[in-house]
């Protein structure tokens, strides 16, 4: 394997759980992620602003995003009504949660997993007919906070099931953080065998310190699409226990340093991260940011 591509989720996953932040550090902080060279950016979720009023400033940031002719945007959306929201707004691209446990469904977005997955053919069509496509996004795929963990034939089927109703690609949420590499490639491989055509991503959380494992038991499961968030902020507001996002820059530095091409620079996405850092307020979690970089000891000669 020598390239991944990784998606920068900071605007909206990293931003989800923060107290609201003006529209122009948005965009500052869209700027510094677009400079980084990363391919794609999730920049936003058309969700209820009741829910998460950090995020009620969608439709205004998805309309200046003529400013940046790459890379390429997404929203998130929870159901059908997002997904209206965002194809009028401008955005073809969407992501759709999908909670893999009815627990999480239902403190997620009030409904069942098995509805959650009827709205599929729904939003797909409005993503297919607006131009883009569609990613599934089965959250809570390995462990739920409110069910216990989540059966790997549970998160399989689920896989199939939504592509089978119109999902162009999918991928894999550890929302609490608490998988390891050896259900990773477990589960990646059961996937692989019922969707043999489709694109996999996975989204790992840093919350027990195994995510940059997870991120190579991922690669070497054959998946390179990844995401993570400058900084490492991050979490999911409807999912107790749910912190820290994998960092974007510790993630280009752990594969650029084994060899496996990022695209992305990893100076530019220390940048983004202070500019990060200054939005929001306070510390962010990142060891990598922390330690001020790459710098590596220089010895006595």
């Amino acid at each position: 394997m020598s390239t991944v591509d990784i998606r920068e989720v900071g605007l909206r996953d990293g931003l989800q759980l923060e107290a609201p932040i003006s529209l122009e550090e948005k965009l500052a902080i869209l700027d510094a992620a677009v400079a980084t060279g990363v391919r794609r950016v999730e920049v936003t979720s058309f969700v209820s602003p009741t829910a998460v009023p950090a995020l009620a400033d969608a439709e205004q940031l998805v309309a200046e995003l003529g400013r940046w002719p790459e890379p390429a945007f997404s929203a998130l959306v929870a159901g059908r009504g997002g997904a209206r929201r965002a194809v009028a707004a401008g955005m073809a691209d969407l992501e759709y949660v999908i909670s893999a446990s009815d627990g999480h469904s239902l403190a997620n977005a009030r409904r069942t997993t098995d509805e959650a997955v009827a709205a599929v053919p729904d939003i797909a069509r409005l993503a297919h007919d607006a131009g883009g496509r569609l990613e599934a996004i089965l959250a809570v795929a390995w462990d739920c906070p409110f069910d216990g963990p989540t059966a790997v034939s549970r998160t399989v089927d689920l896989a199939r099931r939504a592509v089978d109703l119109g999902a162009d690609e999918l991928c894999f949420g550890d929302t609490i953080g608490t998988t390891v590499p050896g259900r990773v490639t477990e589960l990646l491989g059961r996937v692989r065998e019922a969707c043999p055509d489709v694109e996999l991503g996975v989204h790992f959380h840093n919350t027990r310190g195994a995510g940059l494992a997870c991120v190579l038991a991922a690669l070497q499961a054959g998946v390179t699409k990844i995401d993570a968030s400058a900084g490492g902020l991050g979490g999911c507001p409807f999912a107790p226990g749910a912190s820290g996002n994998i960092a974007t820059e510790e993630v280009v530095y752990l594969l650029e340093e084994s060899g496996v091409d990022t695209g992305v620079d990893l100076g530019k996405v220390l940048e983004a991260a202070a500019v990060v850092e200054r939005a929001v307020g306070h510390a962010l979690p990142s060891n990598l940011y922390r330690a001020g970089g790459p710098n590596r000891p220089r010895g006595r000669g």
